[in-house]
Protein backbone atom coordinates (compact mmCIF):
# COMPACT_ATOMS: atom_id res chain seq x y z
CA UNK A 1 0.00 0.00 0.00
CA UNK A 2 1.25 3.54 -0.83
CA UNK A 3 1.82 5.57 2.30
CA UNK A 4 -0.26 8.77 1.81
CA UNK A 5 -1.67 11.32 4.18
CA UNK A 6 -4.93 9.42 4.16
CA UNK A 7 -3.36 6.09 5.02
CA UNK A 8 -0.79 7.28 7.57
CA UNK A 9 -1.98 7.03 11.19
CA UNK A 10 -2.64 10.42 12.67
CA UNK A 11 -0.28 11.61 15.35
CA UNK A 12 -1.73 11.11 18.75
CA UNK A 13 -4.37 8.65 17.57
CA UNK A 14 -4.77 5.69 19.94
CA UNK A 15 -3.15 2.45 18.80
CA UNK A 16 -5.28 -0.60 18.21
CA UNK A 17 -4.93 -3.08 21.07
CA UNK A 18 -2.68 -6.06 20.34
CA UNK A 19 -4.51 -9.30 19.67
CA UNK A 20 -4.54 -11.60 22.68
CA UNK A 21 -2.57 -14.83 22.18
CA UNK A 22 -4.70 -17.80 21.30
CA UNK A 23 -5.21 -20.05 24.29
CA UNK A 24 -3.04 -23.16 24.23
CA UNK A 25 -4.99 -26.33 23.68
CA UNK A 26 -2.37 -28.47 25.47
CA UNK A 27 -2.30 -27.99 29.22
CA UNK A 28 1.00 -28.80 30.95
CA UNK A 29 1.16 -32.45 31.90
CA UNK A 30 0.67 -33.05 35.59
CA UNK A 31 3.69 -34.70 37.20
CA UNK A 32 2.79 -38.17 38.40
CA UNK A 33 3.13 -38.64 42.12
CA UNK A 34 4.86 -41.95 42.81
CA UNK A 35 3.93 -44.13 45.72
CA UNK A 36 6.66 -45.41 48.04
CA UNK A 37 7.19 -48.67 46.19
CA UNK A 38 7.40 -46.98 42.77
CA UNK A 39 9.79 -44.34 44.09
CA UNK A 40 12.06 -46.96 45.62
CA UNK A 41 12.15 -48.90 42.36
CA UNK A 42 12.89 -45.71 40.44
CA UNK A 43 15.85 -45.05 42.73
CA UNK A 44 17.21 -48.59 42.36
CA UNK A 45 16.95 -48.53 38.57
CA UNK A 46 18.52 -45.09 38.39
CA UNK A 47 21.30 -46.11 40.79
CA UNK A 48 22.07 -49.19 38.69
CA UNK A 49 22.66 -47.11 35.59
CA UNK A 50 24.44 -44.38 37.58
CA UNK A 51 26.90 -46.69 39.37
CA UNK A 52 27.57 -48.66 36.17
CA UNK A 53 28.54 -45.42 34.43
CA UNK A 54 30.19 -43.45 37.24
CA UNK A 55 31.55 -46.15 39.54
CA UNK A 56 30.66 -46.94 43.13
CA UNK A 57 32.72 -44.03 44.48
CA UNK A 58 30.28 -41.51 42.98
CA UNK A 59 28.36 -39.42 45.49
CA UNK A 60 24.75 -39.92 46.59
CA UNK A 61 24.04 -36.19 46.08
CA UNK A 62 25.06 -36.56 42.44
CA UNK A 63 22.72 -39.53 42.07
CA UNK A 64 19.86 -37.55 43.61
CA UNK A 65 20.51 -34.68 41.19
CA UNK A 66 20.42 -37.05 38.20
CA UNK A 67 17.18 -38.59 39.44
CA UNK A 68 15.67 -35.15 39.93
CA UNK A 69 14.88 -35.70 43.61
CA UNK A 70 16.06 -34.08 46.82
CA UNK A 71 19.01 -35.84 48.42
CA UNK A 72 17.02 -35.95 51.67
CA UNK A 73 14.40 -38.07 49.88
CA UNK A 74 17.11 -40.42 48.62
CA UNK A 75 18.44 -40.85 52.17
CA UNK A 76 14.90 -41.45 53.41
CA UNK A 77 14.75 -44.61 51.30
CA UNK A 78 18.42 -45.58 51.64
CA UNK A 79 20.10 -44.07 54.73
CA UNK A 80 23.56 -45.26 53.58
CA UNK A 81 25.16 -45.82 50.20
CA UNK A 82 26.05 -49.38 51.24
CA UNK A 83 22.36 -50.18 51.71
CA UNK A 84 21.61 -48.86 48.23
CA UNK A 85 24.48 -50.82 46.69
CA UNK A 86 23.27 -54.00 48.37
CA UNK A 87 19.80 -53.46 46.91
CA UNK A 88 21.33 -52.87 43.48
CA UNK A 89 23.17 -56.19 43.91
CA UNK A 90 19.98 -58.00 44.87
CA UNK A 91 18.07 -56.55 41.92
CA UNK A 92 20.69 -56.74 39.18
CA UNK A 93 22.89 -59.71 40.11
CA UNK A 94 21.49 -62.10 42.71
CA UNK A 95 17.97 -61.56 41.40
CA UNK A 96 18.95 -62.93 38.01
CA UNK A 97 19.80 -66.36 39.36
CA UNK A 98 17.04 -68.77 38.37
CA UNK A 99 16.50 -71.83 40.58
CA UNK A 100 15.35 -73.73 37.48
CA UNK A 101 19.01 -73.88 36.52
CA UNK A 102 19.77 -75.89 39.63
CA UNK A 103 17.04 -78.38 38.69
CA UNK A 104 18.48 -78.61 35.18
CA UNK A 105 22.03 -79.25 36.39
CA UNK A 106 20.81 -81.81 38.93
CA UNK A 107 18.94 -83.89 36.33
CA UNK A 108 20.77 -87.27 36.28
CA UNK A 109 19.12 -88.29 33.01
CA UNK A 110 20.69 -85.57 30.86
CA UNK A 111 24.18 -86.03 29.36
CA UNK A 112 26.73 -83.68 30.91
CA UNK A 113 27.51 -81.73 27.74
CA UNK A 114 23.82 -81.26 26.97
CA UNK A 115 22.91 -79.89 30.39
CA UNK A 116 25.91 -77.55 30.50
CA UNK A 117 25.03 -76.23 27.05
CA UNK A 118 21.42 -75.63 28.10
CA UNK A 119 22.49 -73.93 31.32
CA UNK A 120 24.99 -71.51 29.80
CA UNK A 121 22.67 -70.72 26.89
CA UNK A 122 20.30 -69.18 29.46
CA UNK A 123 22.70 -68.05 32.16
CA UNK A 124 25.05 -65.94 30.05
CA UNK A 125 22.39 -63.67 28.45
CA UNK A 126 20.85 -63.19 31.92
CA UNK A 127 24.04 -61.79 33.44
CA UNK A 128 26.08 -60.37 30.58
CA UNK A 129 24.72 -56.84 30.47
CA UNK A 130 26.77 -53.63 30.62
CA UNK A 131 25.27 -52.65 34.00
CA UNK A 132 25.92 -56.05 35.60
CA UNK A 133 29.52 -56.33 34.46
CA UNK A 134 30.53 -52.73 35.04
CA UNK A 135 29.09 -52.65 38.55
CA UNK A 136 30.90 -55.92 39.30
CA UNK A 137 34.20 -54.49 38.05
CA UNK A 138 33.71 -51.09 39.75
CA UNK A 139 32.96 -52.77 43.07
CA UNK A 140 35.99 -55.02 42.69
CA UNK A 141 38.14 -51.92 42.32
CA UNK A 142 36.40 -50.21 45.23
CA UNK A 143 35.03 -52.05 48.28
CA UNK A 144 34.77 -55.59 46.88
CA UNK A 145 31.23 -55.95 48.25
CA UNK A 146 29.50 -57.08 45.06
CA UNK A 147 32.20 -59.51 43.83
CA UNK A 148 32.29 -61.09 47.29
CA UNK A 149 28.53 -61.58 47.28
CA UNK A 150 28.41 -62.79 43.68
CA UNK A 151 31.23 -65.32 43.98
CA UNK A 152 29.75 -66.62 47.23
CA UNK A 153 26.61 -67.39 45.23
CA UNK A 154 28.63 -69.03 42.45
CA UNK A 155 30.61 -71.14 44.92
CA UNK A 156 27.46 -72.24 46.70
CA UNK A 157 25.06 -72.90 43.82
CA UNK A 158 27.08 -73.40 40.66
CA UNK A 159 30.64 -74.64 41.18
CA UNK A 160 29.70 -77.74 43.25
CA UNK A 161 27.36 -78.76 40.45
CA UNK A 162 29.99 -78.11 37.78
CA UNK A 163 32.51 -80.15 39.78
CA UNK A 164 30.07 -83.05 40.14
CA UNK A 165 29.34 -83.03 36.40
CA UNK A 166 33.01 -82.83 35.43
CA UNK A 167 33.77 -85.78 37.70
CA UNK A 168 30.76 -87.64 36.33
CA UNK A 169 32.06 -87.16 32.77
CA UNK A 170 35.44 -88.49 33.93
CA UNK A 171 33.84 -91.56 35.52
CA UNK A 172 34.27 -90.43 39.13
CA UNK A 173 31.59 -90.24 41.83
CA UNK A 174 33.86 -88.58 44.36
CA UNK A 175 32.24 -86.05 46.71
CA UNK A 176 35.51 -84.75 48.07
CA UNK A 177 36.32 -81.06 48.12
CA UNK A 178 37.66 -79.74 44.82
CA UNK A 179 41.41 -79.95 44.42
CA UNK A 180 43.40 -76.91 43.36
CA UNK A 181 43.62 -78.28 39.81
CA UNK A 182 39.92 -79.02 39.61
CA UNK A 183 39.07 -75.55 40.90
CA UNK A 184 41.44 -74.03 38.35
CA UNK A 185 39.81 -76.04 35.59
CA UNK A 186 36.34 -74.81 36.54
CA UNK A 187 37.47 -71.18 36.91
CA UNK A 188 39.18 -71.22 33.51
CA UNK A 189 36.07 -72.67 31.88
CA UNK A 190 33.49 -70.41 33.55
CA UNK A 191 35.66 -67.29 33.50
CA UNK A 192 36.66 -67.85 29.89
CA UNK A 193 33.05 -67.71 28.75
CA UNK A 194 32.33 -64.54 30.72
CA UNK A 195 35.50 -62.86 29.46
CA UNK A 196 34.96 -63.74 25.80
CA UNK A 197 31.22 -63.05 25.59
CA UNK A 198 30.91 -60.33 28.24
CA UNK A 199 33.95 -58.48 29.52
CA UNK A 200 35.68 -58.16 26.16
CA UNK A 201 32.74 -56.45 24.38
CA UNK A 202 30.87 -54.83 27.30
CA UNK A 203 33.66 -53.61 29.58
CA UNK A 204 36.61 -53.18 27.19
CA UNK A 205 34.20 -52.27 24.36
CA UNK A 206 36.05 -54.44 21.87
CA UNK A 207 34.20 -56.36 19.18
CA UNK A 208 34.91 -59.97 18.25
CA UNK A 209 34.16 -61.98 15.14
CA UNK A 210 30.67 -63.44 15.30
CA UNK A 211 29.46 -61.05 17.99
CA UNK A 212 25.67 -61.08 18.22
CA UNK A 213 25.31 -64.28 16.19
CA UNK A 214 23.27 -66.70 18.32
CA UNK A 215 24.43 -69.78 16.40
CA UNK A 216 28.09 -68.81 16.78
CA UNK A 217 27.59 -68.07 20.47
CA UNK A 218 26.20 -71.59 20.85
CA UNK A 219 29.32 -72.87 19.08
CA UNK A 220 31.62 -70.88 21.41
CA UNK A 221 29.86 -72.41 24.43
CA UNK A 222 30.02 -75.90 22.94
CA UNK A 223 33.75 -75.51 22.21
CA UNK A 224 34.43 -74.50 25.82
CA UNK A 225 32.41 -77.41 27.16
CA UNK A 226 34.22 -79.83 24.87
CA UNK A 227 37.57 -78.53 26.07
CA UNK A 228 36.46 -78.80 29.70
CA UNK A 229 35.35 -82.41 29.34
CA UNK A 230 38.46 -83.40 27.37
CA UNK A 231 40.70 -82.14 30.18
CA UNK A 232 38.56 -83.56 32.97
CA UNK A 233 39.66 -87.23 32.88
CA UNK A 234 43.35 -86.42 33.26
CA UNK A 235 42.87 -83.92 36.07
CA UNK A 236 40.23 -85.92 37.96
CA UNK A 237 42.21 -89.17 37.66
CA UNK A 238 45.43 -87.54 38.86
CA UNK A 239 43.61 -86.01 41.83
CA UNK A 240 42.03 -89.36 42.72
CA UNK A 241 45.41 -91.12 42.47
CA UNK A 242 47.09 -88.53 44.67
CA UNK A 243 44.42 -89.02 47.36
CA UNK A 244 44.52 -92.82 47.21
Amino acid sequence: MVNTAETRPKRGAPKAPAAAPAPSSAAPAARKRLDAREREQQIIEGATEFFARRGLDAQMRELAAELGIAHTLLYHYFPTKRQLIERVYEETIAGRWDTRWETLLDDPQLPVAEKLQAFYREYLPAILTPEWLRILVHSGLSDGLIPNRYFALVRERLFPRLLREVRRAAGSRSKAKASAREEGLLMAFHGGLIYHLGIWPLVYQQSYTGQGDAALTDSFIADRIRGLLLQAPEIVTQVASARA
